[in-house]
């Protein structure tokens, strides 16, 4: 190159570098900065260093609850941008149903999700959290105790003080009034359940104890065909949904309806403590509140397909319902009397969540029963005999 091109060549890039740039550019040289930065400020949402958590549920695949397991790890997952995966496996996929807190405590499982009842067995307390006698709680009103009454702490120490347990649970989803059951033929007063083979969970097993039935626990994939086979002669689950998809009308068509047995349940999310705190801040909060919208959410999915399940039950598959008489829930309520009389004598932290609870209840069920009218005179007055919808 000579000299002339040369000094051409430089007066040309100098005049280039007076001259203003244009709107248009600036814009898109600023757009490019800012997408730079944010690549370089932001490391952590790419996938290579993403965080994966295998979890189980003590659910079948078919069940609508492992659909709300599958529900809450989906919010996780998209609220955390990719930064924390939960897998969701079905009951059985790595240990039995009953086996699930003892894999998560150990650390075989990262986490998982089922209920409190299931438990039962290592700490009579724990089936307080979600089956308990209620004192004229709803589920609802069960977890605005955890959430404000004191039942979390409580919650936490029955956990990590008394149970030694390497886990981080968190309790959601409230559950509506449980059906007495699915049965050969209309139960019709508390006599019925004398020697009676049932099957049921928690501290309900101990309430039909006292009302003479022969009581199995068995998790809700083992119902059906025990039924079937005669192993048990009647059970309870939950709900409609449940209740069809694991086709309990297949082996019976009397369903009982209202209980004081399990008149509230809530579901439980647990972790692996250890997996648990090593998160970072954030993602410990995406998971705190991906728990609260999963509890509203669960809610209004089962209203929606509890009834339409109702239902169809009766209409497709010839299922009888009936009310359940006033004499077996006041035996209910006179069994339960002995057996938390039994387990408080038994066990000191149990007489503790339950004076808890009771505290509670006293003050919230007076509020909610002089407060909330009666939704059945305005559904009688539109939808009544006689009435068109």
């Amino acid at each position: 190159m000579n000299k002339k091109t040369t000094s051409k060549s430089k007066s040309a890039g100098s005049k280039s570098s007076r001259q203003p740039m244009s709107r248009r550019k600036f814009l898109a040289a600023t757009a490019a900065s800012v997408g730079g930065a944010a690549a370089i400020g932001f490391p952590m949402i790419s996938r290579a260093e993403a965080i994966s958590m295998r979890f189980q549920s003590t659910w079948p695949t078919k069940d609508i609850f492992h659909e709300y397991a599958l529900d809450f790890a989906k919010k996780v997952n998209d609220m955390s941008g990719g930064r924390l995966k939960i897998d969701v496996l079905p009951s059985g996929a790595v240990v039995k149903a009953f086996d699930l807190i003892d894999a998560v405590n150990k650390g075989t499982l990262d986490g998982g999700h089922g209920v409190a009842a299931y438990w039962y067995g290592k700490n009579s307390a724990y089936s307080l959290f979600g089956t308990g006698p209620s004192f004229g709680m709803d589920a609802n009103n069960l977890l605005a105790w955890v959430e404000y009454g004191g039942g979390k702490d409580l919650y936490d120490e029955l956990q990590h003080q008394i149970m030694k347990f390497d886990v981080q649970g968190f309790l959601y989803g409230p559950m509506p009034t449980q059906p007495l059951g699915w049965y050969k033929k209309q139960v019709k007063g508390p006599g019925d359940f004398k020697n009676l083979k049932y099957r049921t969970v928690g501290l309900s097993v101990d309430v039909f104890k006292e009302m003479g039935a022969a009581v199995v626990a068995l998790p809700g994939s083992d119902i059906v065909p025990s039924l079937d086979r005669g192993v048990i002669e009647a059970a309870e689950f939950n709900n409609a949904s449940s209740d069809k998809a694991l086709g309990f009308q297949d082996v019976s068509k009397i369903l009982m309806l209202q209980s004081y047995h399990q008149p509230l349940e809530v579901f439980e999310i647990l972790f692996n403590k250890k997996k648990y705190d090593a998160l970072p801040a954030e993602l410990k909060a995406i998971i705190r509140y991906s728990v609260q919208a999963s509890s509203a959410d669960m809610s209004w999915k089962a209203i929606d397909r509890y009834s339409s399940d109702y239902i169809e039950l009766q209409t497709k598959y010839g299922v009888k319902v009936f009310k359940t008489p006033e004499s077996v829930l006041k035996a209910q309520l006179a069994a339960w009397d002995r057996v938390i009389a039994k387990k408080s004598g038994e066990n000191a932290f149990f007489a503790k969540v339950l004076e808890s609870q009771k505290k509670w209840a006293m003050r919230t069920v007076k509020w909610a029963e002089d407060t909330i009218v009666d939704p059945k005179l305005a559904y009688d007055h539109w939808f009544g005999k006689g009435k068109k919808a």
